[in-house]
């Protein structure tokens, strides 16, 4: 067997990721291990994609079962646990429509070709315009980056998509000055993710839905962060109680295995006629299997309610423990997407904080260079959770002294 270490990682790869310098090799639960031993309290979760876990049961259950009757056909074929994905999608949320891809990048490809699609179909064909945010960000293809509107994203990839246009995110004024007849959607992340973990004002999102309403525009909601249990709520609109036309899942819908969806209704649907768009390994009934049995752990209310009790917990200690240590300035988020911004004195060092906290053995992410961000299972034991703050305290004690 060929040994492998992180520095085959340079001699090997494309230089667009810079990977930490220990090499996970296996994980259970909330815990990970490296090839040198050494284990770690994992409050990332992959970027909020191990939803259950590493190696949940269940998911395990499921891709060996599956594995062992179809692993993929063509799209010229649907499958059994594509359609009973899609049933569980339709019958607990909005729905009546879903399309499956691979990726949340994907799933917001197709709601953005959709949005533009529908507008020709039922309007003008000049009614294309996007409004979008600032610091949103909504996947790495052509179109998701230009709608992210990061332009550390796009820097480089020019020229752009046009038709968009962003807004400050929670600014009501800003969107009531741009939205208009010639919007085809408005996208909103319930949650800002890697904008800092800002949630959306109720007062926002139900501004956003009246101006949509009034021009004939699609809202769009891209929850591939905070969707799948991640709020405390099986996805985060149900909170605010403001319904989109379109809804995009990713991440902790495979709680690990690729696979994404976008949500809609039969009306909008209708745009995407036969050939007008596709995906090869989109609804792959190996990935559908796993989403599935993932699908069912979180969807209960028992698994729903411990995520609120859980965020409790952490904003609780780490309100604490930025106090303390005089490290954060606010504790923000719902759920278990949680975001510490950092004060004055550390602003611009989410890396160092990221650095030390893994010395310690515990992973955790940055929301830009300002933000620390934790997105850890949605099940983590009670146990785990104790210690990864432990540990996390023991980093910053280290790092402020």
């Amino acid at each position: 067997m060929t040994h492998v270490t992180r520095q085959t990682f340079d001699q090997v790869m494309v230089p667009n990721y810079a990977p930490a310098a220990m090499l996970p090799v296996r994980g259970e639960g909330a815990r990970v291990w490296d090839s040198e031993g050494k284990e770690y309290i994992d409050f990332a979760g992959g970027i909020a994609v191990n939803a259950l876990g590493h190696c949940h049961p269940a998911m395990v259950k499921a891709v060996n079962e599956q594995s062992q009757k179809l692993w993929h056909m063509a799209n010229g074929f649907t499958n059994v646990p594509a359609l009973e994905l899609a049933e569980k999608l339709i019958k607990h949320t909005f729905a009546e429509r879903v399309f499956f891809a691979n990726s949340g990048g994907e799933a917001n490809e197709a709601a953005f070709k959709l949005a533009r699609k529908y507008a020709k179909d039922n309007f003008t064909e000049d009614k294309v315009n996007i409004v979008a945010t600032k610091n949103a960000f909504h996947g790495r293809t052509l179109f998701t980056v230009s709608v992210g509107g990061q332009e550390k994203y796009t820097k480089g990839f020019e020229p752009l998509p046009q038709g968009i246009s962003h807004v400050p995110y929670n600014d009501i004024a800003a969107l009531e000055a741009i939205v208009n007849e010639k919007t085809c959607a408005v996208v909103l992340e319930p949650i800002q993710g890697e904008g800092g973990v800002t949630p959306a004002h109720v007062e926002y999102l139900k501004a956003a839905r009246a101006l949509c309403d009034k021009f004939g525009a699609l809202l769009i909601f891209d929850e591939v962060q905070c969707g799948m249990g991640r709020t405390g709520f099986l996805f985060a609109y149900m909170e605010s109680g403001v319904t989109p036309d379109i809804l995009t899942s990713a991440k902790a819908l495979g709680g690990g295995f690729p696979i994404a969806a976008m949500l809609t209704t039969e009306k909008v649907a209708k745009a995407l006629a036969v050939g007008s768009h596709g995906s090869t390994y989109g609804g792959n009934p190996l990935a559908c299997a796993v989403a599935s049995a993932v699908f069912d752990v979180i969807n209960n209310s028992e698994t729903l309610a411990g995520v609120k009790a859980r965020h409790l917990h952490f904003v609780q200690e780490l309100s604490r423990i930025g106090q303390t240590y005089g490290v954060f300035t606010e504790v923000r988020g719902k759920g278990l997407l949680i975001g510490c911004a950092l004060s004055d004195a550390y602003k611009g060092k989410a890396k160092d904080f990221i650095n030390a906290a893994l010395s310690e053995g515990l992973l955790i992410l940055m929301a830009g260079p300002d933000v620390l961000r934790l997105a850890p299972s949605l099940i983590i034991p009670e146990a785990d959770m104790k210690k990864g703050l432990s540990l996390l305290e023991t980093a910053i004690k280290k790092l402020v002294a």
